[in-house]
């Protein structure tokens, strides 16, 4: 029992680690001296809970994935249950990913790796289509009528807003994030509906 639960420590501190040194220095830019010396364990405990750090930057996306889609899940409860409207909730969405500059340098990292490595890729990829389901709900509920590509284009829309949103820093936006996500989700509810 002991060992499982260092094991499991050691892989959060690793974790945890690689998230920091990634976000900051860049993901092939992080040598596994440093992660071992950040996370307080030797290379070979890397090794031994890791094939590499592919395996970490696919753990990590695993991580922000099931945390994404556990919120996701908690948006469309509480639109549902009438606790926020849908305007509160797209507000919600565009907000999420806005939380720091240094998890957005992050991002970046992830999405280029994620064309040199299939595995991160299809994690993802795995990740949007998640997304995706819980956005065509949310995009039927502003227009009920909805439907083949029109409701495939508000799906792509939508993502692409929360993807953009999460990227905003490097255009030097004029608003902050709480203001441009109220006025975007106005504007993302305001266009779903006058769709025919």
């Amino acid at each position: 029992m002991v060992a499982v639960q260092h094991e499991k420590d050691g892989r959060s501190r690793i974790l945890t680690a690689a998230r920091d040194l990634f976000a900051t220095r860049g993901f092939h830019q992080t040598s596994m001296a440093q992660l071992a010396s950040a996370a307080q364990v030797s290379v070979g405990q890397i090794y031994r809970l890791f094939k590499g750090k592919e395996d970490i930057i696919e753990a990590l996306v695993q991580s922000d994935s099931d945390a994404w889609n556990a919120d996701m899940v908690i948006l469309r409860t509480k639109l549902e249950a009438g606790e926020l409207s849908l305007e509160q909730t797209f507000e919600q969405l565009l907000l999420h990913g806005t939380e720091s500059e240094k998890d957005e340098a992050f991002s970046f990292d992830i999405l280029a790796e994620s064309f040199r490595n299939d595995a991160v890729g299809e994690t993802i990829a795995t990740l949007c289509a998640g997304f995706r389901a819980i956005l065509r709900d949310f995009a039927c509920i502003a227009n009920p009528d909805l439907s083949g590509e029109a409701l495939d284009a508000a799906e792509e829309l939508i993502l692409a807003c929360m993807f953009g949103f999460g990227h905003r820093s490097v255009s030097r936006p004029k608003l902050s994030a709480q203001r441009a996500a109220r006025r975007g989700s106005q504007m993302i509810v305001a266009g779903l509906k006058a769709v025919h």
